[in-house]
């Protein structure tokens, strides 16, 4: 499956202009990870893009529901199984424990891309006013976007092998290239 073939899908289950930009922040990073590993960046990329595409039909956690509907939709559509695997192990709760680097990747990319995007809509709407520091002085505020893990971010990058300074840098540049189609430009 390439890029387009994943976006008419993604646009065939997910209506949700926030959820829609979420995969692709995820698809961005997922990008800029496979290339600094050197992996393949179309499949990283579908495998971000794709990672969601259940969650605005079927949000409860678990069989019947997110990642597994979505999963078993991908692969009737022949989606390889190791991106389907990538895709499964996102969820902690999914039984699928994070082997590869493409499932560590996803992992430490879904959490810290909606976390950016908190602190850039508190920063003037743009990424270009957030830096590392000012997402990892976010970071220690509970306060501020509360429903996002810091323990997921923090071990997100454990996971994949990269310190943390660096990991937000990464996301960061990433999302700055899809920063129009995000409406953080």
């Amino acid at each position: 499956m390439d890029r387009e073939q994943a976006y008419a899908i993604l646009c065939e289950w997910v209506q949700n202009p926030s959820l829609r930009k979420h995969m692709l922040a995820v698809e961005a990073c997922m990008r800029a990870y496979a290339g600094r590993f050197g992996e393949d960046e179309e499949a990283w990329g579908v495998v971000g893009l794709l990672h969601d595409l259940d969650y605005e039909r079927y949000p409860h956690p678990g069989p019947g529901g997110h990642p597994f509907v979505g999963v078993e939709e991908l692969r009737r559509r022949g989606l390889p199984e190791s991106w389907c695997r990538a895709i499964l192990s996102h969820a902690d709760y999914s039984g699928f424990p994070r082997q590869t680097r493409m499932e560590k990747a996803l992992f430490a990319c879904d959490e810290l891309t909606g976390f950016v995007v908190a602190v850039a809509l508190v920063k003037g709407r743009s990424l270009r006013n957030v830096d590392v520091e000012s997402v990892k002085r976010k970071m220690k505020d509970k306060a501020f976007a509360r429903a996002v893990s810091r323990e997921d971010i923090a071990r997100g990058a454990e996971e994949l092998g990269v310190p943390l300074d660096d990991h937000i840098a990464t996301v960061l540049e990433a999302m700055r290239g899809v920063a129009e189609q995000l409406d953080l430009a």
